[in-house]
């Protein structure tokens, strides 16, 4: 008997891409629809900059090297 499709799951994250101030970019950088919470009044890209600063910081405290400060963030 075959199985039915199952209709997936919706996003749970939101895409950015990011520029740092040494030139590198990264793409599609996943930041969580829970931390884009908008009810304190600040934009998308203020709370994905926080939460990739986040991510960046966690990365640097396991691998020893530290990025650049980000640029400018868009969404992708």
């Amino acid at each position: 008997m075959a199985r039915k499709r199952s209709k997936g799951k919706s996003a749970t994250f939101m895409m950015f891409n990011v520029t740092y101030e040494d030139g590198m970019v990264t793409s599609n950088r996943r930041v969580s629809y829970d931390l884009l919470d908008q009810s304190f009044g600040c934009s998308i890209e203020d709370l994905a900059h926080t939460a990739i600063q986040d991510q960046d910081n966690e990365i640097a405290s396991r691998s020893s090297q530290r990025r650049a400060k980000i640029k400018s963030i868009a969404r992708a």
